[in-house]
């Protein structure tokens, strides 16, 4: 399934943004006129494939790693990546309890020179 067909399903849901940062996978004239028509700008390059290609700010998309980044940060996390909670809730709070460990883990909380007595 083409990434945009599981957009479709959930583009009613999702919350109003200025920008929308997707891969090529999301380049589809009726998804970007979707978008358009919600105040959205799409930064999506263009399909190899597509005869006039749609420019894109290249700068805002090079941002987007840091979004896949974490998300292969959250799947090094056995119970996220295997998902084995049955509830929606809980595996939410299973994606917010990593994601803070990540941050706090990222934001230098494991130096141990921090709790040290001088």
């Amino acid at each position: 399934m083409s990434d945009y067909k599981g957009a479709a399903l959930m583009f009613e849901a999702m919350p109003p943004a200025p920008v929308l940062l997707a891969d090529r996978g999301y380049d589809a004239d009726w998804f970007r006129q979707a978008l358009a028509a919600r105040g959205t700008a799409a930064c999506i390059p263009s399909r190899k494939g597509r005869k006039v290609p749609i420019p894109h700010d290249a700068a805002l998309y090079h941002r987007r790693h840091r979004i896949e980044n974490m998300f292969g940060r959250l799947k090094d996390w056995r119970r996220i990546h295997t998902r084995y909670d049955r509830c929606a809730h809980a595996f939410m709070s299973a994606i917010a309890l990593a994601a803070s460990v990540i941050f706090w883990i990222n934001q230098g909380g494991l130096s141990l020179e921090r709790f040290s007595p001088t």
